[in-house]
C-alpha cells in the first residue's frame, strides 16, 4: 500500500525560502508549517486525507498520515502540490530579466529557488480576496480562522486538529448576520455569500474561467461579481490560475517595495510603476512575489490591499 510519493524538483528550488513565506508570523489555519515540513489537510471527493510535505535530495515527498490512498486522491494531491509551489515552471528567463536590472539583481541570488506560492483552490482564493479588503493581515487571518473553524471540516491527529476551507455549499446558505458575529463586515458578508452561492450553483468555477480566452476575458468574468474589483481579481487570477501578467495595483507592500528600490518616486508615480512592469512582460506576477519577499523585515506591508472592491 502506498504511504508516501515523491516528485522530483530539482531546477530551481529553495524549500527554505518556500517554508518561510509560508511561515511568516500569521496564523493560517488551512496549513501548519513544522520542522522542515509542511502538514496539510485535503478533501476529495468527500473524503478527507492528511498529507506531510517535506523535501530532500532534490524531490519533494508526500507523506499520507490520514486518509485514502486512491489513485485518484493520489493524483489531486499531487497536482494540488504542484500548482502550490508553481513547480512546473522554469524560472530561467526570469532569473536572466533580474540579473539584466541592476536594482535588482541582488534577488536572482538572494531569493533563487523561491517558487511562487499559490492558492490553487480558486473559490478559497476569492474568499481570502474577500477578507483582505481593506484590512491588514493580521485581522484578515483572523476572520479566515473564524470562518474555517465555525463552518469547515477537520481532522484529528495526534494532538492537533488540522482544517479544511468550507465549501461554497456549506457557505451559500449562511445569512449575512451569520458572518457578522464573527466580525466580519456587512458588505463582506454579502460578497462572500454572492460567491459562494455561484460556486454552489456551478455558475462559477476554476475550469470556467480557464476556459475563457485571455487574461482580459478571465479577469471581467470576476469583477462582474459584486464585490470583486480589479485588485481582487488580478490577485486571484495570479495566486490560483497562475496568470504571470498579473499585476495587483495598488497593492501597499508592492508601491512601497517600487519605492524603495527607486523605480517610483512615490505612490502617486503610476506611470513609474507600468514603466517598469513592461521591462518583466510575462513575469509581472513573479516580480510582484518577489518584491514582497524583499520586505522581509515588514511583513505587515506584504500583499496588503488599498484598493476598494467594485460595487
Amino acid at each position: 500500500m502506498i504511504t508516501s510519493i515523491n516528485i522530483s524538483q530539482k531546477q530551481y528550488f529553495n524549500w527554505q525560502e518556500c517554508l518561510w513565506y509560508l511561515d511568516r508570523g500569521f496564523d493560517d489555519c488551512v496549513y501548519q508549517v513544522r520542522p522542515g515540513c509542511v502538514r496539510r489537510a485535503f478533501e476529495f471527493e468527500g473524503e478527507a486525507v492528511l498529507v506531510d510535505i517535506s523535501y530532500a535530495n532534490g524531490a519533494l515527498t508526500l507523506q499520507w498520515l490520514i486518509g485514502t490512498k486512491s489513485t485518484a486522491t493520489i493524483n489531486h494531491v499531487h497536482q494540488f502540490v504542484a500548482d502550490w509551489f508553481d513547480l512546473e515552471t522554469d524560472l530561467t528567463p526570469f532569473y536572466k530579466l533580474l540579473l539584466a536590472n541592476q536594482p535588482l539583481a541582488y534577488m536572482a541570488q538572494s531569493f533563487k529557488g523561491l517558487r511562487f506560492v499559490g492558492m490553487p483552490d480558486i473559490f478559497e482564493s476569492l474568499a481570502w480576496g474577500i477578507i483582505g479588503q481593506q484590512i491588514n493581515l493580521s485581522f484578515a487571518y483572523k476572520l479566515k480562522r473564524r470562518l474555517v473553524e465555525t463552518y469547515g471540516t477537520s481532522l484529528l491527529y495526534g494532538d492537533g486538529k488540522y482544517w479544511i476551507f468550507p465549501t461554497p455549499a456549506k457557505l451559500s446558505g449562511l445569512q449575512p448576520d451569520d458572518l457578522r458575529q464573527l466580525q466580519f463586515s456587512q458588505k463582506k458578508a454579502e460578497y462572500l455569500i454572492t460567491v459562494a452561492k455561484q460556486f454552489a450553483d456551478n455558475a462559477l468555477s476554476k475550469n470556467i474561467v480557464l476556459a475563457l480566452p485571455d487574461f482580459l476575458s478571465r479577469q471581467k468574468i470576476l469583477t462582474s461579481i459584486r464585490g470583486i474589483g480589479v485588485w481582487t481579481a488580478n490577485y486571484v487570477l495570479m495566486k490560483s490560475l497562475k496568470e504571470r501578467s498579473s499585476i495587483p495595483y495598488g497593492d501597499a507592500g508592492i508601491l512601497k517595495a517600487l519605492i524603495l528600490h527607486g523605480f517610483m518616486k512615490d505612490k502617486t508615480d503610476l506611470q513609474g510603476m507600468d514603466s517598469f512592469y513592461k521591462t518583466f512582460a510575462g513575469w509581472e506576477s513573479y516580480l510582484s512575489f518577489y518584491l514582497w519577499r524583499s520586505l522581509a523585515n515588514k511583513p505587515e506591508e506584504q500583499e496588503t490591499s488599498v484598493m476598494p472592491p467594485s460595487l
